[in-house]
Parts: structure tokens; sequence; C-alpha cells
């Protein structure tokens, strides 16, 4: 009987139920769907490199001998060697892309990954085994013939096999910003493709145990200057730019579904408290009956536990099946793995519990309370909430504040938990809007910052490396150009390493640093700055000493910190040519920069880069993220309207004899709408003003996980504002006329009736 009776109270509240579902279900599916993908993201990563050994770190030497490998091994914590020579060809192409060589000398240290064609083979003289994107971009296949241009030398060979490096899975080129696949790739050979007898090899692939701090401390002492840099795990660009995406989302995870979940359980302990009230007198008849208090509790803790149950489970089931999907298929234009797998955290089971859980404790507290009652108390109606005259009612203020007003005040004060979740849950809502649409603005102010306060060219050619001094003379005479020296360095503060980029200028214009306020400054010849997130990096300051050197070569040296820059997306040193002198560091041109839109190919230029293809390369970065902002922000469009339809809801069903009061004494319909828009203006205004200055500091939360590349400030634009401003209060006027039929169909005699 019970259950028959179960089922007619759903049918005659089924909104209130479906919204314990949905919110039940869109809690769950938000919390496990984008676990399940940042989970997913550190799982693929992991193994993968399990698969394929990924090296621990790297040892470049410009003379990997049998010496140099005899005393890492004598080292200790050392596991495994493995010598390798990495050279930068180009290929025989159009665009000339740029392609890493590869030649082994054994293949068990960051293995290739072998999709198509034959295994590696390190007794293969003729093959290559190369990049399969760059493969497919180029329209190649097994079998094709392919030449390789390095220092003079022409190496031709057969395509054997096509795959994936885990050195190489994120990996741009000097002319982009983002992996293009159409310019850039990698490939594998064995030291026996070499053209000569002794392969001159160059990188030392090693396995250790221990930190990698410790090691390099220990690689110092052995090998003293046998060798010119050590890169471990975490600063290598292809592993950290996946850790530190890995990371990120791994934050997002964290922090916006938890928001999801809080909302869902105050919504749930609201609508299943409200519920159990209502049942007040039905309760009562079913003690007068001989129910047990047992029987009842149990009866009604079902209410709520089957809803959340049917919503936990589909939204577990679901979200690993649906996001995952969406997010991983932005992301294969960015990096290069065979595979990618949803991952899975002990923590998704426990919020699914935790969300049934609660349910059972909700529905057994509301119960608890009038289980104690006897009979006749219980089947009387529970006496309305009187709130006695405050302060603020006695005030003069009071008596000139309107109706409406005075009215929604005393509502509210009855009310306060329904309030406080009202405000809760539009709070919730702005927040994740304002994070979603406001890290957007943030990327957007980088790009701004970046290609029109520091950058001012047009065209930016890349100078070949074996470009003459007049040939790179005459180019910057024909297109009135500057010259530019840019590259990869390591920077030392004490126990600290970092990787970064030196900016070496030559009385430039077209390049203008600028302090972190955007502002333009001015750096001497005479002076070294340092950019601020490194700077922070290492825990240094004007009149700071650091220690650096450009990467391939071994020549340290140390420079006093003269000024900061603030740079959004290049973080090292800048110096003047004539510093760079001073220090006895060779000036070598990589760019020119112009103004002048160039499109004629010069000699000792390998390509031409317009500022156009640059903006659209960061248009293309950023749009993976852009799509993971407009999910978020559907999921919290739909929270909200599910919130305040129930609390409305909930709202209407606890004041109708007061409405029906009202409609009594003249009040029209309009009238009353008015009054209930106000109450929902008030709380929708308070948790839109609340939400947003969280909204930034979740912001900034994730920032913090961006990795040493980016240096972000959190920007807020009047459009995002906007925005989010017209989605939460279109959202709670929309809710608001849902209920203009209940007014209309509101039966003043039932409702006035209902307490006697």
């Amino acid at each position: 009987m019970l259950s028959k009776k179960m089922v007619r109270d759903i049918k005659s509240h089924k909104i209130q139920f479906i919204s314990i579902f949905l919110m039940a279900f869109l809690g769950i599916f938000v919390f496990v769907g984008f676990g399940a993908e940042s989970f997913g993201l550190e799982e693929t990563a992991n193994t993968y490199y399990n698969e394929t050994n990924l090296a621990d770190g790297w040892i470049y030497s410009n003379n990997v001998g049998n010496d140099l490998i005899d005393k890492v091994k004598d080292i200790e914590s050392t596991k495994d060697v493995e010598k390798q020579l990495v050279l930068s060809s180009v290929v025989d192409f159009k665009n000339d892309p740029d392609i890493r060589l590869h030649f082994l000398a054994d293949d068990d240290i960051s293995k290739f990954y072998s999709v198509k064609g034959e295994k590696f083979d390190l007794s293969d003289k003729e093959g290559v085994w190369l990049d399969i994107r760059f493969v497919e971009a180029k329209n190649l296949d097994i079998g094709d013939n392919i030449t390789f241009k390095v220092n003079g030398l022409e190496i031709k060979k057969e395509i054997k096999g096509l795959g994936y490096s885990p050195e190489h899975v994120y990996q741009t080129s000097d002319t982009s910003m983002i992996p293009d696949f159409d310019k850039m790739g990698f490939a594998y050979m064995s030291y026996k493709a070499f053209p000569m007898a002794d392969v001159p090899y160059n990188v030392l692939l090693v396995k250790f145990d221990g930190s990698a701090s410790d090691y390099e401390h220990e690689l110092d002492d052995k090998l003293g200057d046998d060798y010119t840099t050590f890169m471990d795990r975490a600063v290598n660009p292809s592993f950290a730019g996946f850790q530190d995406e890995t990371d990120q989302h791994k934050v997002m995870t964290g922090f916006i579904p938890l928001i999801f979940i809080i909302i869902a359980m105050l919504t749930l302990l609201t609508t299943m408290t409200r519920i159990i009230s209502n049942q007040r007198t039905q309760i009562g008849v079913l003690k007068a009956l001989g129910f047990k208090n047992r029987t009842i509790m149990i009866h009604y803790i079902s209410y709520g536990f089957w809803m959340v149950l049917a919503g936990s489970i589909l939204g577990f089931i679901l979200g690993p099946l649906t996001i995952p999907p969406v997010v991983f298929d932005e992301f294969t234009s960015l990096y290069s793995l065979p595979y990618w797998l949803s991952g899975f955290d002990v923590s998704f089971i426990f919020a699914t519990v935790a969300m049934v859980i609660l349910s059972f404790l909700v529905s057994y507290i509301a119960c608890r309370s009038i289980s104690k009652e006897s009979p006749s108390q219980a089947i009387k109606p529970k006496i309305p909430k009187v709130s006695s005259s405050g302060l603020f009612e006695k005030s003069k203020i009071w008596k000139k504040l309107s109706f409406n007003a005075r009215w929604n005040y005393r509502d509210a004060k009855r009310n306060k938990f329904r309030a406080l979740m009202s405000i809760v849950g539009v709070l919730g809502c702005t927040m994740i809007i304002i994070a979603s649409f406001g890290a957007m603005d943030s990327f957007d102010e980088m790009k701004s910052w970046s290609y029109d306060d520091i950058n001012h060219y047009s065209s930016k050619l890349v100078v070949e490396k074996n470009a003459t001094d007049s040939q790179i003379d005459d180019v910057v005479e024909d297109v009135d150009g500057e010259k530019l020296m840019e590259g990869s360095i390591e920077i030392k503060s004490g126990d600290v390493k970092k990787s970064g980029v030196l900016e070496v200028l030559d009385d430039n214009k077209l390049y203008t640093p600028t302090d972190t306020n955007r502002n333009p400054i001015e750096i001497g010849d005479d002076e070294v700055s340092i950019s601020q997130k490194m700077a922070d990096l290492l825990g240094v300051g004007v009149g700071d000493t650091v220690k650096w050197h450009i990467m391939g070569s071994d020549k340290w040296v140390k420079t006093k910190i003269d000024r900061i820059h603030g740079d959004p997306t290049s973080q090292g040193l800048i110096i003047s040519k004539e510093k760079l002198d001073d220090l006895g560091i060779d000036y070598n041109v990589t760019s020119i920069i112009t103004s002048e839109d160039v499109d004629h190919n010069y000699k000792g230029i390998k390509t031409i880069l317009s500022i156009d293809s640059l903006t659209e390369s960061w248009d293309d970065m950023m749009e993976s993220s852009m799509s993971m902002s407009y999910l978020l922000v559907v999921f919290a469009t739909l929270l909200s309207i599910i919130v305040l339809y129930n609390l409305g809801l909930l709202s209407f069903t606890e004041i109708k004899r007061e409405l029906a009061t009202l409609k009594v004494l003249g009040f029209k319909t309009d009238k009353l709408r008015k009054l209930l828009l106000t109450q929902n203006l008030w709380f929708t205004t308070i948790g839109f003003i609340i939400g947003i200055p969280l909204g930034l500091l979740g912001i900034q939360y994730m920032f913090s996980t961006m990795g040493d590349s980016f240096f972000i400030s959190v920007t807020l634009t009047l459009k995002t504002f906007v925005v989010t401003f017209l989605i939460t209060y279109v959202v709670s006027i929309l809710v608001n006329l849902m209920f203009s039929g209940k007014l209309k169909r509101l039966d003043m005699v039932e409702s006035l009736k209902d307490n006697e």
C-alpha cells in the first residue's frame, strides 16, 4: 500500500522529483565525466610512457663517447643508459618542413611506438621510421622514399614504418606556436643508416633512481665539464607541456564539479525537507492507522533514495562515456598519442555513494522530528513560523519601503534556508560562468599584450642556421628590417634550475619590452632584465645574480639582474647585443622582423611568418579551452534553471495560503507575479555579486597550474560581465514566468482552508 502511495505522490509532485533526479544526475555526471577526462589524461600518459620506457633524463654533450658513458654508469643511481645522435634536418618538400632525426644505438629507452608498417629494426640501414602525423599531412605512405638535408648531407631513405615517439607528444616548430604537422615531424633510424662510419653521438638517455636535482649534482661531481646540459623529464618541453595540461584539468575537476555537487546536495536537502513537511498530515493519518514510526520513516526515506540513486547511477555511467571523447577530440590537434584512455578514481565512487547517503540522511532527519510526535499532533498542520520585528523593521527606513519590499523581506526572514539556497545556487552558477568566460578574456588579453604591445612587426623572417652575414644584411636592407636573436637557455639560482628564452635586442623598434602592467620600458645596453614569471620561479629579484647558458653550449655566465619585465608567453632574459658581447657570447641572428608584409623568398631565410598567421595559431591553440568553457556554461545554465525552478516551486507551495489571502484582498495576478519576481531578483543579485569575485579567484587558481611558460593576469571584460548578467537574470525571470499559470489557477478557497 505504501508503495502505491509513493507512486501516487511522485506523480503528484513529479516536477520536484524530476528536479531531485536531475540534480543528482547533473552533479555526478559533471564530477565523474570531467574526472574521467582529467584522470584519463594522466593514465594515458603514464601507460604510454611506461610502454615506451621514456627516459628519466637527457644528457647533452658534444662527444658522447665510451668514457662519458662509463662515468655515467658508475653513478650508483644510474639504472640504464642509451646513446643517440639527434639532429635537426629539413625534408626536400616545398615548404622545407623540419624533421628531428634520431639515430639509435639501441632501442630500450624512449622507444619508437610503431602503429603501421614494420617494427623498428636496428639492423636496417636503408629504412626510416617516421612520425605518422607528418606522413598523413604530406600524403606519404609505407614504401615511399624521403630525403633529409642536414649539415650539407643528403640522407635518402625508404619509409619502413609509421608511429609515435614519447619524446614528441607535444612539439612545435619555428614557424608555428602550435603543432603544425605539415611543417614538422620526427624520424627514427638505426645508427647503421648514418652516412658516416663514426656516428658523433650527442645525447645520452638515462634512467635513474631518486630525484632529478640529486642526480644532476652527481653528474656535476662525476663529469665536470664533460657535458653541456642535463634535462630531466619535468623540464622536457614535450613531457612538461602535456603534464601542465593534465595538472590544469585535474584542478578544474576538483574545482568546478565540486560546485555542482555542493549545490545539488543543498538543493536536495531543501527539497526533501519541504516534501516531507507537506506530507505532515498524511504522516499523522498513517500513525493513527497503526503504522509504526520505522515503517513510515523507511517509506519517506525511499522517496529521495530511489530518485537520487537512479540519477547518480545514470550520471556515473554517462559521464565517462560522453565528456572525455568530446574533450579528447579537441586535444588530438595539440598532442600526438597513439590512444586516449578514460580514467578512473575512487573519488567517483565516493561522490556517488555520498550523494545517495545524503538523500538517506536528509529524509531521515526530516522525518525524525515528526516521528516523535503523537498521531493527534502530527495530523494537525504545522504552526506557521512567526518572526518578531527586528531593529530594521522598527526603523524609519522600514516605513518608507513599499509593501512589495516589506513582504519579501519578512518572507525571506521566515524562510532563511530557502533564501540561502537560492543565493548559493545563483552564486555557484555565476562563479562557473565567470570562470569559464573570464579565462577566455584573460587569454585574449595575453594575445593583445603579446602581438599589440610587445611585437609590432608585420612579418618575421626566420634565418637559416647556415646563413651568411652578407645574406642577412641584404635581407635586412631590402625589407627595412631589424635583427633579433632568440635562443633557449637554462637559468640557475641556487638549487633551482629552469628552462627559458633569451632575447637579444639590437636597437629594435618593432620589439618593445613591457612591465607587468603592459607599459613599455627601456632596457639599457649594460642591463639584464628577467621576466616576472621567471623571477618568481627562481625566487630572485633586482640586484640578485643568476647563472645561465645557451642550450647546446657549455659556457655558463653569471649576470646581475637589473630589471624585471613582463611577458605573457616568453619567460627568460632580455639583454642587448652589447651586453652579450661583453659576456663573450657570439651574437647569432635567428630572425629578422619588419613592418612590411613580406612574401618574397630570400637566400638564407628559412621561412616567413606573418603576424596574422601567428594570431591564427594562437586562436587555434585556444580552441580546445573554448569548447570546455562553453560546455561548462551550458551545465551551469541547466543547473541554474533546475535550482531556481525547484526552489521557486517550493516557495510557491509554502506561501500558497499567503498568496490566496492577497488575491482575496484584491491583488491582481500581475501584482503577485511582481511580488515573486522581486524576491527572485533579490536573491539573484546577491548571488551574482558574490559569485563574480569568487569566479575570478577560481580563474587565478586555475592559472597557477598552467606551467612555467605563461604569465597570465586575470581579466574580466565588460562583455563577459554583461553576458553573465544576462544569462543569470534571464534564467531568473524565465523561471518566475513559469509560475504565472499557477498564480492564475490558484484556488483561493482550497488554499485558505488548508490549515483548518
